[in-house]
């Protein structure tokens, strides 16, 4: 299988070490899910030396999706044919330390197809700052390390990071002794996105053609985006001879983030006559994918985000109007169907029923179980009383803040908020706690948002930084829905630490909430409780006060 392109997600990883995209296991492991039916090849489930939060989210990811062949039916009776795919391979990322590579091991162990991939350094620059390590001791170091996760693993990959400045005679040497060591996949990092497209060809035709055994293995791209070319790099080594490329759904990931893997896939299957070159990808499963992890980071998609921005199947001007309405291709080189879009005229309000609800949401690429559709309903009636009609927007935000939700330990029962010019803004909100007793306090605040989170902080005593706080109008009009995106830095010393795989450093953890509605302090209130939540479940705490435990006794 020559032309065949492996595609390698790493959103679970180092997606995550975009700044204030701190994902749950819970969240991880949905990802993952529809990652593994979108057709993913290998899941880079995460960095399990990291932290024993990530350990076990990719131990759980191994067990629960890696076991399992994606497409199966959940309703009997559905004649929906089931995908011809594996279990992706489920794989965990570790320096050359034979820690790092026993926390891999361990994590990824119980997948029918585990994968151990460890990293090093290689370009002079890192090699002398950061590792002070001279070539001949990281050598060595390929060499042990590589040897002992081959001893654990059948499958091994190796990256030299930062090869895109290393040395090409170096990078020859390191990869030859990668793969005399057992290496079965040889990982190209572009780290810091320094190359253009015709370097990073070269380089990598380069590598092909200078490295002894590397027919054995397979070999991958992982370009980052710092210069704005990371797609373009991926797809000048794809040309070059390599069979695996790595990315992102969205592109994220640090900095500037990762190569972006819907624009990979979708480059080629529009042009495959020019690459010739095919994936395992059902490319109907990306816009709902994307939006899934859009929600659970917190990390919006720009409107002019290819492939999955708002405006990428958009025409406003009249000339492209004209053109769209006489043939799509004059402005159009693909279909929105293609990635689960649709262009459906269907119109919901007030009268529509169950039934127009879940043909709507499954067009939208939702398919909701019988219990999730009655959920879903209950919400969308409140929405049509609100609004005259409701549109596709409307709906992906309903579902996204009713299905996709994390475990709610307080939820939002009640909010009234009094603000304005005469006076102080004040907020009393009502709160459910995780005993099932409702809770109430009032607040003062510098505005009505305010007032809502430190009436909310004074019933959750989970004390924390507001790091980032956004509001967008999801839908036009003045019944528009908002939605609010919040990331909060908890500020007790017993919060999860997380240390970065590309450096080792610890840096702080950023929850991120997400809240929509009509009423934008509610949305606001729903963003908040969401974040703070996420902090009480990473920090395992027991978050019923202990005056109400003692009234339960």
């Amino acid at each position: 299988m020559d032309n065949y392109v492996r595609i390698f997600d790493t959103t679970l990883r180092d997606g995550e070490q975009s700044p204030g995209a701190s994902l749950t296991s819970s969240e991880k492991l949905e990802i993952a899910r529809a990652l593994a039916r979108m057709g993913i090849d290998i899941i880079e489930a995460g960095f399990p030396s990291a932290s024993p939060d990530d350990l076990e989210a990719v131990r759980r990811i191994a067990v629960e999706v890696g076991n399992t062949a994606p497409g199966h039916v959940d309703e009997p009776g559905s004649e929906q044919a089931t995908l011809q795919h594996p279990p992706p391979i489920i794989c965990g990322l570790a320096r050359t330390i034979k820690g790092d590579i026993d926390a891999a091991w361990e994590g990824v162990r119980l997948a029918a197809r585990p994968r151990i991939h460890t990293f090093v350094a290689t370009s002079p620059i890192h090699m002398q700052y950061k590792l002070k390590m001279s070539p001949e001791e990281v050598a060595l170091l390929i060499r042990e390390m590589v040897t002992y996760a081959r001893s654990l693993c059948a499958d091994v990959e190796f990256s030299p990071e930062d090869a895109g400045r290393s040395e090409p005679d170096f990078l020859y040497k390191v990869l030859q002794i990668a793969i005399e060591c057992g290496a079965t996949t040889l990982n190209i990092p572009d780290t810091v996105g320094y190359t253009t497209p015709e370097e990073w060809g070269k380089l990598i035709e380069g590598i092909i053609h200078n490295t002894k055994g590397i027919e054995k293995t397979i070999v991958s791209l992982h370009c980052h985006n710092d210069l704005g070319m990371a797609t373009a790099n991926t797809l000048a080594g794809l040309r070059a001879g390599a069979r695996q490329v790595e990315g992102t759904i969205n592109g994220i990931g640090e900095r500037a983030g990762n190569a972006s893997i819907e624009e990979v896939v979708m480059a080629l299957h529009t042009r495959r006559n020019l690459f010739n070159l095919t994936t395992g990808i059902d490319t109907t499963q990306i816009a709902r994918v994307s939006h899934m992890v859009s929600t659970y980071t917190g990390i919006p998609v720009q409107p002019n985000k290819a492939i999955v921005g708002a405006n990428a199947f958009a025409h406003e001007a009249g000339i492209h109007q004209d053109g769209m309405l006489k043939h799509h291709t004059t402005y159009e080189i693909m279909r929105p169907e293609m990635i689960g879009l649709s262009q459906s005229n269907l119109v919901l309000g007030k009268h529509s029923g169950r039934h127009a609800l879940r043909v709507r949401l499954s067009e939208l690429g939702h398919e909701l179980s019988n219990e999730e559709l009655d959920r879903a309903f209950e919400r969308f009636k409140e929405l049509a009383d609100k609004k005259k009609s409701i549109t596709d927007p409307d709906l992906e935000a309903l579902v996204a803040d009713q299905i996709y939700q994390v475990r709610e330990i307080y939820s939002l029962e009640g909010l009234q908020v009094a603000c304005g010019t005469m006076g102080m803004p004040t907020a009393t909100v009502r709160l459910r706690g995780p005993d099932g007793a409702l809770r109430v306090q009032a607040a003062v605040g510098t505005g009505p948002v305010d007032a809502t989170y430190k009436a909310i902080d004074g019933i959750i005593k989970a004390p924390n930084a507001l790091q980032e706080f956004s509001i967008r109008a999801i839908t036009g009009g003045i019944d528009a829905i908002g939605e609010v995106t919040v990331r909060l830095e908890s500020a007790e010393e017993n919060q999860p630490p997380r240390e970065m795989a590309q450096n080792g450093r610890i840096k702080p953890r950023l929850y991120g909430g997400h809240g929509a509605d009509t009423d934008i302090i509610v949305a606001s209130a729903k963003a908040y409780l969401s974040a703070i939540n996420k902090i009480l479940v990473a920090q395992g705490r027991n978050p019923v006060p202990q005056e109400d435990r003692a009234r339960a006794a």
